[in-house]
């Protein structure tokens, strides 16, 4: 019984250890909504520029502005163009030495004589470490997605997937965050960098996926392993 619970344990270690290990990224949900419908309306006498029943509508634009994305339902373009490069570096030395000596010296005691004796002792303890680490990674790509709310101070929140299937394997990104509308540019597009609260995902699934992936009992062992 007690071999089950012990096997039981270091089973529920290396799935632990694999659920931190494939975190997955939390993108906004929904990736895509459809634009409201617009409410039937009364017939309204227009002229040749002011349309009056388009205020009451979601798509009402004003004459001399742009096609920008406004209104849930709206699509824009972000340009994936993620750089980082991180690195630390860590150099630690302690020294200290210390030492002792005690002396007696002969003793004489009328006709007889005691000989002295001395002790001495040395210490010395050193320490050196040191570490480094660096990181790199680049992500580019472009990906269309969805307004799906619109926030108070007019910020639009935004999330999207793109699936791509290639013979046996299928590649997927998602992507979400919050756009302000300032920052969109010609074309409705808007870079990476200027997303807020961006969560960008890259996963694959297939032979090349699964030959990358380590075994689940390889995972356990590695897990408890003490070397």
């Amino acid at each position: 019984m007690k071999r089950i619970a012990l096997l039981l344990i270091v089973v529920l270690a290396g799935c632990k250890t694999t659920g931190d290990a494939l975190r997955v990224v939390e993108v906004h949900q929904p990736l895509s909504t459809r634009p409201a419908s617009q409410p039937a309306t009364m017939p309204v006498q227009n002229g040749a520029i002011f349309q009056a029943q388009n205020v009451a509508y979601a798509h009402y634009q004003p004459l001399f502005e742009d096609r920008r994305a406004r209104n849930i339902g709206d699509t824009l373009t972000i340009n994936i163009n993620e750089k980082v490069a991180a690195s630390k570096r860590a150099t630690t030395a302690a020294d200290r030495k210390g030492g002792l000596s005690f002396v007696v010296p002969e003793i004489t005691l009328g006709t007889r004589s005691y000989p002295g004796g001395s002790i001495k002792a040395d210490s010395k303890n050193e320490f050196e470490g040191g570490g480094d680490s660096a990181a790199n990674n680049v992500f580019t790509g472009s990906i269309a997605v969805t307004v799906i709310e619109v926030l108070p101070n007019g910020n639009l929140v935004v999330a999207g997937e793109k699936q791509i299937g290639i013979n046996q394997g299928s590649e997927f990104i998602r992507l979400s965050g919050v756009v302000n509308p300032t920052f969109i540019l010609a074309g409705n597009q808007v870079s990476s960098t200027t997303v807020a609260d961006a969560r960008i995902e890259y996963r694959g699934s297939g032979y090349i996926d699964e030959a990358q992936t380590m075994g689940w009992l390889a995972r356990v062992f590695q897990s408890v392993m003490p070397f």
